[in-house]
């Protein structure tokens, strides 16, 4: 027995309808837009998203994502398929079918071009495990800072910023503070928690050297005794990186990797822009509020080190 249409396929040939009786748009464009309104009606499927109204924002911006991280269509390509979505989404609204049109804050290409420089599972692996006694009386604090970049998608700086009273252990999480001084927390996973314990534990106690209190509550000290900054983050990834057998390595290359790894395991891309603390008001106004127990299940549900 045939498939019923979905309410947003019905949506899409009433689009279509319009486009050529109405408007009386060419033949080669109107192909376009059916094949174009075809794909991303496959997506949303997929997502068990029927209906125009359930359409948001970053369902259109995953599709759009999707079409250049996993077809590798060009930003050319990509363009006429933002194009499209623009076209059917307000007409969606004029025509009252939708209360709002999620289409108008869509970034343009050059905005969320696909990502280079990301490594795989694999590589990430021989990364954050390629520190050991061999490797100097540093070893275990950089250990848990490989483990800290990775299971929580910092940036330098961040990693360097961390104070004892933010790493929460009975909580599995840490306060992150980032751009702007906007914090965030963050869950991490066991490994993670597992390196920076010992850290703590066996090694930290012997590097704290000086009275200076903002010192003191740093983390991630050197072995001077001082807090790390953003300079020894780097030698650091680079270090290890070496070690590893890996080239064209930065701190950014693990933030990178982190949210790739987490939206290819099935993350939701608004969960993974708050895990990252991404700023960007045109997107971040349409995200709901995702309560911290869903960021920890989707940390443990789709990160490789959970």
């Amino acid at each position: 027995m045939k498939a019923s249409p979905s309410s947003f396929d019905r949506s899409v040939r009433d689009f279509l309808t319009w486009a050529r009786i109405e408007a009386g748009l060419a033949a080669a464009t109107l192909d376009a837009y059916g094949r174009d309104l075809g794909e991303m009606s496959s997506f949303l499927r997929h997502r068990s998203v029927d209906s125009v109204a359930d359409v948001g924002l970053e369902h259109l911006a995953e599709h759009l994502q999707s079409l250049s991280r996993d077809r590798g269509l060009e930003p050319s390509s990509i363009t006429r398929h933002l194009a499209t979505i623009r076209v059917f989404f307000r007409w969606l609204a004029a025509n009252d079918r939708i209360s709002k049109d999620p289409a108008r804050l869509l970034e343009r290409p050059h905005r969320w071009r696909r990502v280079p420089g990301v490594m795989s599972p694999r590589q990430m692996r021989a990364l954050v495990e390629s520190p050991g006694p061999d490797q100097g009386r540093l070893w275990v604090r950089d250990r848990a800072i490989l483990e800290l970049m990775y299971a929580a998608g910092l940036r330098a700086s961040e990693v360097g910023a961390i104070r004892l009273d933010e790493f929460h252990q009975e909580l599995a999480s840490l306060t992150v503070t980032g751009k702007g001084s906007k914090q965030r927390i963050v869950p991490i996973g066991d490994p993670a928690m597992n390196w920076t314990r010992k850290y703590l534990s066996e090694l930290r106690p012997h590097l704290v050297r000086f009275d200076d209190g903002r010192d003191r509550q740093r983390m991630l000290l050197s072995f001077s005794g001082r807090p790390l900054e953003r300079v020894a983050i780097w030698q650091i990834v680079r270090k290890y990186a070496e070690v590893a057998g890996l080239k064209n390595v930065h701190p950014h290359k693990l933030r990178h990797s982190f949210a790739t790894h987490l939206l290819v395991g099935g993350a939701d891309l608004r969960v993974v822009q708050e895990l990252l603390g991404h700023a960007d008001i045109g997107t971040t106004q349409v995200y709901t509020h995702v309560d911290r127990g869903q960021l920890r299940e989707v940390v443990k549900s789709h990160h490789p080190r959970p």
